[in-house]
């Protein structure tokens, strides 16, 4: 975006914000456990678990049945469930605004859909017959049910959307809702991202690409970034959503401003499906898209959400981008991964660390990467290990965080959020 474009485009602000994740389920739960470096890992209990390499995940700290309505939650596939459960919190938060809904419109992402109920429908079908098969299937399995539902929810008319962009969808969601708002296309997006597939066919297909983390005998400190001896991502499930609107309209209803949406930059590697570029050229060409995107310089930013899945080549790759990206500025930079305690929510990370990031630049703190105690050498950042690091109060108002999202297919997401107070 020019300067005269972003002049004239309308600033699009965040005013709610809604979660349910490993670690807690809800926004408050979840903010709570990150800042106190909680990890919501754990064990698999199903009978199948046994049978796998990996025998844990990040599963949902609250099951979604005992949110929704027994009934509702009957026709809904999980990630219809978590999408739903946040974006109701999101749009409370956000004071439930009134607004015309040719004017409001919907971008909730997934990487997966809804596999698990595809993978269910297939079992009954098998073990009982065509005619047990539910008629609710399709609209469950449906990668854009997630987004329909809760479309359907608030009644959204202009535009209900699905990006599908691996682990970079939930932030693609972001970026798409930004540029919604500034074509002039709504005044409100509810935008975020959902999974739920924790499952024994991706567990072990995940295993079979060597992507996942096998410490079993410490679930808690499987998911490692930028520690000597991380072995892969930990697998996760859970919702991110966000209420996106213009300034304009956010202050005409007295709304309630957690920080400012400057920027998105996306780019694809054009590298390998599964491997990122080494040299990390599409992440840095992301982030300073992101930063062009906002007007503003690599010496604004005060922190980064990174990607930071754990796994061997990502994690170097990334910090390699985010050096190139920042240069010398990089240095002083607060770095984290809340995957450290999350685990990877795969479609849904890009949301759930957007709430991270407006949260570390609403409150000054940082949540920290845990379970690193041996920092690679070749990374060469400022990351906040171990406990929650406030942020300098000489940098506010103005300050900016980048949140970074990369996904199988080379797709890069970067995000930049700036504090309004």
């Amino acid at each position: 975006m020019t300067s005269s474009s972003r002049a004239a485009a309308p600033t699009v602000v965040v005013t709610g914000l809604g979660a349910t994740t490993p670690v807690g389920g809800d926004v408050a739960s979840t903010w709570e456990g990150l800042l106190a470096g909680r990890s919501g890992v754990r064990s698999l209990t199903q009978e199948w678990a046994s049978e796998l390499p990996v025998q844990f995940a990040a599963s949902a700290a609250v099951e979604p049945s005992e949110m929704l309505d027994r009934v509702e939650a009957r026709k809904l596939d999980r990630t219809q469930q978590f999408a739903l459960i946040a974006a109701r919190e999101a749009w409370q938060d956000a004071g439930s605004p009134s607004v015309d809904p040719e004017r409001l419109a919907v971008s909730i992402a997934t990487g997966i859909g809804g596999a698990l109920t595809l993978l269910g429908q297939w079992d009954i079908y098998r073990e009982s017959g065509p005619r047990r098969v539910s008629p609710h299937t399709i609209p469950m399995l449906m990668p854009n049910g997630p987004a329909a539902v809760v479309g359907l929810e608030l009644k959204a008319r202009a535009g209900v959307h699905t990006p599908v962009s691996a682990c970079a969808s939930g932030a693609e969601a972001v970026a798409q809702g930004l540029q919604m708002i500034r074509s002039g296309r709504a005044d409100i997006v509810v935008v975020g991202g959902t999974e739920a597939c924790i499952h024994p066919l991706p567990l072990a297909a995940f295993a079979a690409m060597r992507a996942l983390s096998k410490r079993n005998d410490n679930p808690p400190a499987a998911s490692r970034p930028w520690d000597t001896e991380r072995d892969g991502f930990v697998f996760g499930e859970g919702a991110g959503v966000l209420v996106l609107e213009t300034a304009e309209h956010a202050q005409a209803r007295g709304a309630r401003v957690y920080a400012e949406v400057a920027g998105a930059g996306i780019t694809a590697d054009g590298h390998h499906i599964a491997q990122p570029d080494p040299e990390g050229k599409g992440a840095t060409r992301a982030m300073r898209m992101a930063l062009d995107d906002a007007g503003d310089s690599p010496s604004d930013v005060v922190h980064i959400n990174a990607h930071g899945t754990s796994t061997p080549q990502g994690d170097l790759a990334e910090a390699l981008a985010i050096r190139t990206a920042l240069g010398d500025a990089a240095a002083h930079v607060a770095v984290t991964s809340t995957k450290s305690m999350t685990g990877h929510l795969l479609g849904a990370a890009g949301a759930v660390e957007s709430i991270a990031c407006v949260l570390a630049l609403n409150e000054r703190i940082v949540p920290p990467t845990i379970n690193l105690d041996s920092l690679d050498a070749e990374v060469q950042l400022d990351i906040v290990a171990g406990q929650a690091r406030k942020l300098s109060a000489d940098r506010f108002p103005g300050a900016v965080a980048l949140n970074n999202s990369f996904g199988f297919g080379g797709h890069n997401v970067a995000l930049a959020f700036r504090s309004t107070s």
